[in-house]
């Protein structure tokens, strides 16, 4: 019998995990439902899909992140005035004739996309 994975958790290095775990669970709607002393939480949502993790680490990778969120809104130019307003950062913008998003950094610099609904 052959054992398949599942994503469960999508996990973030920061230099201030509880802070970004706030920021994140105010954007998703979620909440922090473990806090392991501000070394690791976990942010979930009443929506299917991965909870999101936070580790504090003293160095967080720099660059571009290899990984990243692909967010969904029903109004993304919406969606991405409210992140703007609450301290992320629009990168790029990208346009393909029949799909479009916007990449955004958190307050902490990990980027991360959002685009409509398709």
């Amino acid at each position: 019998m052959t054992t398949t994975l599942a994503v469960g958790m999508v996990t973030f290095d920061a230099r201030d995990a509880r802070a970004l775990a706030g920021w994140w669970a105010r954007q998703t709607g979620g909440r922090v439902v473990a806090d392991h002393d501000g070394e690791f939480l976990m942010v979930a949502t009443e929506r299917p899909g991965p909870r999101l993790g936070f580790q504090r680490v003293d160095d967080p990778t720099p660059g571009k992140n290899r990984v990243h969120l692909d967010l969904v809104a029903e109004d993304r130019e919406e969606a991405v005035r409210r992140l703007e307003s609450d301290g992320a950062r629009l990168v790029a913008r990208h346009e393909l004739p029949d799909f479009a998003w916007a990449v955004l950094a958190d307050p902490e610099g990990n980027q991360f996309c959002v685009s409509g609904m398709h």
